[in-house]
């Protein structure tokens, strides 16, 4: 241990023998706990943001922290840190005799080549041993949301060998988190799954309900399959264009794909669909430019929030889509409004003090002003947003959320426009969702567009799993799209995420989405992002543009599918449809006739996501930067000992880089999967990448 200076490690465990395995967890065991990032010196935190369903703690301790009680003690308290506060803490929650812990961690500072890194190099089912590029000074091993204890891990030559208690034979899926610093930088954090009280280490032992294991596809209903004519009812107004107007998707469309193989067959494990409550049969809004209405096909307006969506079928059919879903081990999360409802709703006629004001303080209308009045600003003149702040207001949008999992089989939940609803909102919807045990596999997942400390503010055990990353995705866009792009944006930008989320986040990754232009069309200069791209889309037709394009694509999604977090591909992105934006980019789905371009993208995208399904580094593994310039970016995801190296390049020219493994790796038995070639020596690897080109060797 003299290796170790001032190291901090944690000597508490299940107050009892470890190879005696206990009847039950102490409370507040079963789903591990978020960490806790020291933003300022002092921090007021919600105890139900990490333990969701603790209605009392009997005291709340830390060794390095002051812990000083909130206004409201059995809700929350001050976390104070100061100058000589270590870069890694713990917090402990007292109940009963019982201590449950968070592990809270000071803001780090991004990626450097000095920075420590620590990864997995080889298992043997009931430990692994992890490997470090720097001595740390700190270290915390966590399962759960308990320390280990020094019996159960091991120092030796640089190396930390870590035994799995057996008190994990308990749970089928639980985690084991490593974390170290050195001189006040946090490395990487590790989590390492166990199926039950072995390391897992076979893919067959995963499940629909790993969240991490999800690969996503994002489909609109009324836009992907037209399955039952006899519910066909479009407005057919002169003032509705047909773009705009019902185009018959329906749940009997994704019932036939899903029977089909169509999921199966490109690989995804998670359908999310957009909103299903009753939305207005009447147009709202009007685009002066092409003299048009909007018929709300798309699901976000709602009228009642716990009705069905006569458009999309019957009730009896919807249970039947997610029983047809579940018997093909696939996961189907739905697109929940929280934020407001269409001002002709029955509950804002019963109850019009539960809408926020339109008007600003100062006069204005408080429309669209979504960054100066973001808890209070309507999305239109027709759509009032609910003052979340109240309780009752809080109480009743819970309940009609809540109402949709006690009815339907579902797995959980997109949330719209997340960032405009109060956090209080979402602490007391996941309170419910985690009170009945049957739902701790429920993933949700928000849509926020801001700085990395607004979405994570979200992201926590008691609100949600996770958001969809806007800004990498911006980045990645301009990045592989745009010739003025800078791989090294690129760079900055995940590291920033993966600091900020963790190592293994549950973030959503996209391809795209229906409130983006095709990426596809971007890239091809059919449309830019410098014009209005709604307006392009309705003003003239839009396709893929240059034919590089596709390459562009694949290399996007390429990257969203080997990083850490949640892929999700945009219903069309898989073979390359074109559009701008809103609604050009919500095309009615192609599933046949493809061109040789659309099927080679197809083929490509279908093997990168088996990849991503089958792959253990691309699921659970730790990832080290391995280079970047301009033009190049490439990167290592490592699980026990196993290897994934991506390479994606922006470049309309052939390049070969240059890459050094990190400690413990050699480039031997590496085989490639798009064909590039490629050189190892000792710990060196040598790809090269053809224009807009991308590789993932494995070993």
């Amino acid at each position: 241990m003299k290796y170790f200076f001032n190291l901090c490690l944690i000597v508490s465990f299940l107050q009892g023998c470890v190879n005696n395995i206990k009847t039950s967890l102490p409370t507040y065991n079963e789903i591990t706990s978020s960490v806790l990032i020291l933003e300022e010196d002092t921090m007021l935190v919600y105890i139900t943001d990490f333990f969701p369903t603790m209605e009392k703690v009997d005291s709340i301790t830390s060794s390095s922290l002051s812990i000083i009680p909130g206004v409201n003690p059995a809700e929350q308290f001050l976390a104070v840190s100061r100058e000589s506060t270590p870069a890694l803490n713990t917090i402990d929650f007292w109940n009963n005799g019982d201590k449950v812990s968070i592990i809270a961690r000071k803001k780090n500072n991004l990626f450097n080549g000095k920075r420590l890194s620590i990864f997995t190099t080889a298992e043997n089912e009931k430990s692994f041993e992890v490997t470090f590029t720097k001595q740390p000074d700190q270290l915390l091993i966590f399962w759960q949301n308990m320390e280990l204890p020094l019996s159960l891990y091991t120092w030796e030559k640089g190396r930390l060998t870590v035994l799995v208690p057996a008190e994990a034979a308990l749970l089928e899926r639980s985690f084991i988190r490593v974390i170290a610093a050195v001189q006040g930088v946090i490395s990487n954090d590790l989590l390492i799954p166990l199926h039950f009280d072995k390391v897992l280490n076979h893919i067959k032992e995963l499940k629909r309900s790993d969240k991490e294991a999800q690969v996503l596809y994002s489909l609109m209903i009324d836009r992907f399959s037209n399955g039952d004519k006899n519910n066909d009812r479009p407005l057919n107004r002169l003032d509705v264009l047909p773009a705009v107007d019902f185009q018959g998707g329906d749940f009997q469309g994704i019932i036939d794909k899903i029977k089909s193989g169509f999921f199966n067959d490109l690989g995804i494990n998670t359908i999310w669909m957009t909103p299903i409550a009753q939305n207005p049969e009447t147009p709202w809004g009007y685009d002066e430019v092409v003299k048009t209405r909007f018929s709300a096909y798309h699901g976000y307006w709602p009228i009642h929030p716990t009705v069905l969506n006569e458009h999309f079928g019957t009730e009896d059919k919807l249970h039947e889509l997610l029983d047809v879903a579940h018997t093909n081990d696939i996961n189907v999360i739905v697109d929940y409004v929280a934020n407001h409802l269409h001002k002709e709703s029955p509950i804002l006629k019963e109850h019009p003090d539960w809408a926020t004001s339109m008007i600003t303080d100062d006069g204005r209308p408080n429309v669209r002003l979504f960054d100066e009045y973001r808890l209070t600003t309507w999305f239109d003149t027709f759509l009032p947003t609910l003052d979340m702040e109240k309780r009752e207001v809080r109480e009743a949008m819970t309940d009609s959320a809540v109402y949709w999992l006690q009815k339907y089989d579902f797995d959980g939940f997109r949330h719209d426009a997340a960032k405009h609803i109060h956090e209080s909102y979402w602490r007391l919807l996941t309170k419910k969702i985690r009170k009945n045990p049957k739902w701790n596999h429920l993933y949700q997942i928000g849509e926020t567009y801001g700085s990395p400390s607004l979405i994570r503010s979200y992201v926590k055990t008691g609100q949600l799993d996770g958001q969809f990353d806007f800004n990498v995705y911006h980045s990645a866009v301009n990045v592989f799209g745009l010739a003025e792009g800078d791989m090294r944006e690129l760079n900055d930008d995940l590291l920033c995420s993966l600091d900020s989320y963790g190592y293994h986040n549950l973030m959503g990754y996209i391809s795209g989405n229906h409130d983006k232009p095709r990426f596809i069309s971007v890239a091809g200069g059919a449309v830019s992002l410098k014009e209005d791209t709604k307006l392009a889309g309705r003003v003239r037709t839009i396709t893929v543009g240059d034919s590089t394009s596709y390459d562009k694509l694949a290399a996007l999604e390429a990257f969203m599918l080997t990083i850490p977090g949640v892929p999700c591909i945009y219903q069309g992105d898989e073979y390359g449809v074109p559009g701008a934006n809103d609604p050009d980019n919500r095309r009615m789905m192609q599933f046949d006739g493809y061109c040789n371009r659309e099927r080679v993208h197809l083929d490509k995208v279908k093997k990168l996501i088996n990849l991503r399904r089958t792959s253990l580094p691309l699921i659970y593994g730790d990832v080290m930067p391995l280079y970047c310039d301009k033009d190049i970016i490439a990167f290592i995801r490592i699980y026990m000992g196993k290897i994934a190296i991506v390479a994606c390049s922006r470049s309309n020219e052939t390049k070969r880089v240059e890459l050094s493994l990190p400690l413990a790796f050699k480039g031997n038995d590496l085989k490639n999967n798009f064909n590039c070639n490629f050189r190892t020596l000792g710990d060196s690897v040598s790809i090269t990448l053809p224009a807009y080109g991308f590789e993932v060797l494995m070993n």
